[in-house]
C-alpha cells in the first residue's frame, strides 16, 4: 500500500432545508392556523479515527466530500428530515487544519475519536413558528442556512512511543525487523526505507511499545534535503528517541559528527525535539572497525546521553539489553507524565 501522510481536500456540509408555508385546512374551518413545518438541518462533515487505516491514500484520490442537505418542512407541522452526515475515515494520529486560516480543527489521537469539521446549515423555520396574536396568518418562512464549505489540509503524524532516527544505512530497519514482526526492505545502499515502519515490541510480560523507523534524515533535512522534513513530523509525537549510529563509519577524529548532524537537523526543525529523552546506539559492532570506534565514541559522548549501547542488529548482539533499556526509559517518561497530569488536575480543581 502506498504511504500517503499529507493531502488536501474540500468539504461541503449540507444546506439546511427551507421551512414551509401552510395553513390548517378542514371542513367548516374557514381560516385555519399556520401549520408549516421547519426545514431539516443539513448534514455535518465528520472525521473519525479508524485504527484499521495507516495512510491517507483514500483522501488523495477523492478530493471533494459532501454531506446531504436537509429536507424542506411540510404541512401539518411536519418538520423536514435532517441530512445525512458525510463520514470521513482517517488513521489515528491525523491532524486537520483549515487551509485559509491555518486553524487546527481536529487532532485525532484515539481510535474511534470523532470531530465535526464542517457543520451543516440550520433548517429554516416554517410559518407556524411565526404565528402570534398579532400575526395570525404569516405568509412567510425562513430559507435554510448554507452549510460550511472548507478547504482542508490533512496531515498524518504517526503515533509511536519510540522513534528510531539516524543517517541512512545506520541499520534502523534491521533493528526494527529484529525486535518486532515488521519486515521492511533492507539493502546496503542509502534511502532503502522510503516510508516509516511501525512495529510492536515486547519488553516484558504483558508490556510492549510501538517503535517507528524514521527514514530520510541527512544534513539539510529540515530544508527538504534527502527525504527532508517529509518524515521529521512523525518524530514529534514520540516519547523516546533511539539515535542509531553506524559505528563502522564514525570519524576517528570526531566520532560525534554523525550524532551532532542529526541533532542539529531536529533542533532546526523543532527545538522541542531536543527535550525528548534520547538513547544513543552504536550499531555494527560485529565489524572490527565498528567495535573499536564505538569505544572511542563512548568516551566522547556527553554524560547526559550515556550509557552508549553498543549492538549489532545483524547478529542481535546487545539488542535485548537495548530493548529493556528503552522499556525502562518509557516507563519513567510515562510515570513523569502521569504525575504531571495529576498535579495539573489538582491545580485545576
Amino acid at each position: 500500500m502506498k504511504f500517503i501522510d499529507e493531502t488536501k481536500i474540500r468539504v461541503f456540509a449540507g444546506n439546511g432545508g427551507p421551512g414551509s408555508v401552510s395553513f390548517y385546512r378542514a371542513k367548516f374551518v374557514r381560516r385555519g392556523p399556520p401549520d408549516g413545518g421547519n426545514g431539516g438541518h443539513g448534514g455535518d462533515v465528520v472525521v473519525v479515527a479508524d485504527p484499521q487505516l495507516s495512510t491517507l491514500l483514500d483522501l488523495r484520490y477523492q478530493k471533494e466530500w459532501k454531506a446531504n442537505p436537509g429536507k424542506g418542512g411540510g404541512d401539518a407541522d411536519r418538520d423536514g428530515r435532517r441530512g445525512d452526515d458525510c463520514l470521513i475515515k482517517v488513521p489515528v494520529g491525523t491532524m486537520i487544519r483549515d487551509s485559509a486560516s491555518g486553524e487546527l480543527l481536529a487532532d485525532l489521537k484515539i481510535a474511534g475519536e470523532r470531530a465535526v469539521i464542517a457543520a451543516g446549515g440550520r433548517g429554516g423555520k416554517g410559518n407556524a413558528h411565526f404565528g402570534s396574536s398579532t400575526n395570525r396568518s404569516p405568509q412567510f418562512c425562513q430559507p435554510g442556512e448554507p452549510g460550511v464549505e472548507r478547504d482542508l489540509e490533512i496531515e498524518l503524524r504517526l503515533l509511536a512511543d519510540v522513534g528510531i532516527i539516524g543517517l541512512p544505512n545506520a541499520g534502523k530497519s534491521t533493528l526494527i525487523s529484529v525486535i518486532s514482526s515488521v519486515r521492511p526492505k533492507i539493502a546496503d545502499y542509502p534511502f532503502t526505507t522510503l516510508v516509516p515502519n511501525l512495529g510492536v515490541v515486547s519488553y516484558g510480560e504483558g508490556r510492549s511499545f510501538v517503535a517507528a523507523d524514521i527514514p530520510g534524515l541527512i544534513e539539510g533535512a529540515h530544508q527538504g534535503h534527502g527525504l527532508g522534513d517529509k518524515f521529521l513530523r512523525h518524530v514529534l509525537r514520540t516519547r523516546v528517541l533511539v539515535h542509531m549510529l553506524d559505528a563502522s563509519q564514525l570519524a576517528a577524529k570526531d566520532p560525534l559528527a554523525q550524532w551532532k548532524a542529526i541533532n542539529r537537523e531536529m533542533e532546526l526543525f523543532d527545538p522541542e525535539l531536543m527535550d525528548k529523552p534520547q538513547i544513543v546506539v552504536a550499531n555494527k559492532a560485529d565489524l572490527p572497525e565498528g567495535r573499536e570506534l564505538a569505544k572511542v565514541l563512548s568516551k566522547k559522548l556527553p554524560k547526559a546521553y550515556r550509557p552508549l549501547y553498543v549492538i549489532s542488529a545483524a547478529t542481535t548482539e546487545g539488542v535485548q539489553a537495548l530493548v529493556y533499556a528503552i522499556g525502562r526509559k518509557l516507563d519513567e517518561v510515562r510515570r513523569q507524565q502521569s504525575e504531571s497530569d495529576n498535579v495539573s488536575d489538582a491545580a485545576g480543581a
